[in-house]
């Protein structure tokens, strides 16, 4: 017996650039209730909505100041119940992010621990004696520099793996716990269904004098001890039938099966390794072989056990049109056809699916990420004459340009000024357009949901990866109460495909492919063209 989670298809939304329904130039909430016809045709099951909580939005909604409230720019909660009644009118399924290994500096926990060692909040929080000469270690942050910020007042400093305004929770702490609890079963009640769980690998700190030696990052990740926190955060997720899936680094795909087993924390996890880069800083791109092998391991070692959330884009990578397509529509298929039948649960991220592309940045003022400007000011600093183009290759801000909605000014995304600027080709990429055309992005996204959804085999069926150490290539079997085969050219070249005997004198029917010179069958030496993707049926 499979989960409803097994044969769905979630689409994640950016709350502030999907659609601005009050022309303040951000995306809000009642946008998300206009559009979500748009979603219900395109195919989707579920929404996962990134943060829309009370925040500074020093990290754009990762810095929580009150996870019971919504910020005002998005609307107030009278405007959140009506999503979720809207949503489920649509049988559509609505998940929330869950920001829990920090918060904001402004959350009142940590305003009320600034104010002294004795407060009863101070332990709340990570806190260790340091001057500005001698912090409590040398650990640094995802967004550089140091892990910790020091409190001249109390001649301490606390301790942060992201932004300095974004403290981390003292998980060993009883009292920090049950308010998170509470927390999650408030909204719970309210009847959402399901978690994503930021940063969750995050919560368990090795002690103060870890040395750092290859990873930087294994002070704080995946460390012993966090399976006491995720078993109790299972056993509130157990209460209820709603869906978790977590954003897990450091969580090998041989750990991930007891992660997400049938007796696992989680329903599915994010892995965040197969984002493999070539080429050299400001001109990477995503390597295709070792893309696929680490998409090949996790889907070998999660087997029949275990369970994958597959992506390709979000809200904290480029595009993956540009990346690793070559900004046409025909790649944006082929990139869709390759990975949306892997075996997992696939998410959509807003834009994806009509092919949006990178942005062409000219200007820092043109960025808001601060990561992106602290690296930027970092690279000034070295007097490194690519600093812009160093900064921005790779910036999260490309995720972050406006929904492409219609040809009108500003893409229909406002009809005001946008906090972020439009990509300039929303003329040619945009709905309104893709909608009206049947060889469209859109449509050829909407016609591999709907063949998903209809095959067992795509949610059941094992996984069997072909042509291992082709560069260019991706092409894997799915096997269940049916046998598939998709095969993909994910490069510029045009390539020759050797099918073993035991594959090609099977009968094979071609279902659907993203050009029209598709063969109709599968022969021992296929030609395949530059970005050619086909889905091929055992007859």
């Amino acid at each position: 017996m499979t989960n409803w989670w097994q044969n769905a298809v979630g689409y994640q939304i950016y709350p502030r650039s999907f659609f601005d329904s009050n022309g303040d130039g951000i995306g809000d909430i009642k946008g998300i209730i206009e559009k979500l016809p748009y979603l219900k045709e395109l195919g989707v099951d579920f929404i996962w909505l990134n943060p829309m909580y009370k925040s500074p939005n020093v990290d754009n909604g990762y810095d929580i100041s009150d996870y019971q409230d919504i910020a005002a720019e998005y609307g107030n909660m009278a405007d959140f119940q009506a999503l979720l009644k809207a949503a489920h009118a649509m049988d559509l399924k609505l998940i929330l992010d869950l920001v829990i290994n920090h918060t904001s500096d402004q959350h009142p926990w940590f305003v009320e621990a600034k104010k002294g060692k004795d407060n009863p909040y101070r332990n709340y929080y990570h806190w260790q004696d340091a001057t500005e000469s001698k912090l409590p270690n040398n650990w640094q942050s995802f967004f550089g520099g140091p892990t910790w910020t020091l409190d001249e007042t109390s001649i301490q400093a606390y301790f942060h793996v992201f932004a300095p305004e974004q403290p981390d929770l003292n998980w060993k702490n009883e009292a920090v716990r049950k308010e998170i609890y509470q927390m999650i079963r408030w909204w719970l009640d309210m009847g959402i269904d399901g978690f994503r769980l930021d940063a969750i690998s995050h919560i368990q700190k090795e002690p103060w004098n870890f040395q750092i030696t290859a990873n930087p990052w294994a002070p704080f990740m995946n460390v012993a001890g966090i399976d006491e926190y995720m078993k109790d955060l299972q056993h509130i997720f157990n209460e209820y039938d709603v869906m978790t899936v977590g954003e897990a680094s450091g969580v090998s795909s041989k750990r991930a099966v007891n992660w997400t087993d049938k007796d696992g924390y989680l329903d599915m996890i994010f892995e965040l390794e197969h984002n493999v880069r070539m080429g050299k800083p400001g001109e990477e791109r995503i390597n295709l072989l070792g893309f696929k092998k680490v998409i090949a391991r996790w889907q070998k070692d999660l087997g029949q056990k275990g369970w994958n959330a597959l992506y390709i884009e979000n809200h904290d990578n480029p595009r993956f049109n540009s990346i690793l397509g070559n900004e046409t529509s025909k790649s944006a298929k082929a990139l869709a056809l390759m990975y949306l039948f892997l075996r997992g649960t696939p998410f959509i991220y807003q834009g994806q699916e009509l092919g949006m592309t990178n942005y062409p940045f000219q200007d820092i003022a043109e960025i808001n990420a601060k990561d992106t400007l602290s690296y930027y000011e970092r690279l000034l600093a070295e007097k490194n004459d690519e600093a812009l183009k160093l900064a921005t290759a790779w910036t999260r801000d490309h995720a972050r340009t406006p929904m492409q909605w219609n040809t009108t000014k500003n893409s229909g995304f406002t009809t005001g000024y946008p906090w972020l600027k439009v990509n300039p080709n929303y003329e040619k990429i945009n709905v309104a357009t893709e909608s009206k055309d049947p060889d469209s992005v859109l449509n050829f996204y909407r016609q591999l949901i709907a063949l998903r959804k209809k095959e067992e085999t795509f949610s059941t069926g094992t996984f069997t990866l072909l042509a291992a150490n082709d560069p260019d290539i991706f092409t894997y079997l799915r096997t269940g109460t049916k046998q598939f085969l998709i095969v993909t050219n994910i490069s510029q070249k045009v390539r020759t495909l050797s099918l073993p005997k035991k594959i090609w004198q099977k009968n094979w029917q071609l279902v659907i492919a993203n050009d029209k010179t598709a063969p109709r069958t599968v022969t021992q030496h296929m030609k395949i063209n530059p970005y050619d993707a086909w889905l091929f049926e055992q007859k």
